[in-house]
């Protein structure tokens, strides 16, 4: 699944038991393919395509994103590693997990 693929799909894929209680928003920059703002309001989850205000910014590659995306690559490596950064609230970005 690529990164457009991934972000078409997101809102039909979300288990919105997980996402109960989650009030944050995301800006999901992905270099070479675009921006996603992803709102999640407590287990209700929508995608924008675009640029807007979010809680967390987190900029990737492509390849970044859609390895981790698919479970190949650890989020927290990547992170660590320097291919994922995350700019903004960190606890909320620690509450992604729950989406993927």
């Amino acid at each position: 699944m690529n990164t457009k693929e991934f972000f078409e799909s997101l809102e039909s894929r979300v288990d919105s038991s997980k996402t109960a209680g989650v009030n944050n928003s995301y800006l999901f920059d992905i270099e070479g393919e675009g921006q996603w703002k992803v709102d999640v309001s407590d287990g209700n989850v929508s995608v924008t395509e675009g640029s807007g205000d979010a809680d967390v910014t987190i900029t990737s590659s492509a390849e970044t994103f859609e390895k981790i995306a698919s479970g190949d690559l650890n989020p927290t490596s990547a992170y660590m590693s320097g291919k994922l950064k995350i700019k903004g609230d960190m606890g909320a970005a620690m509450k992604l997990q729950k989406l993927f």
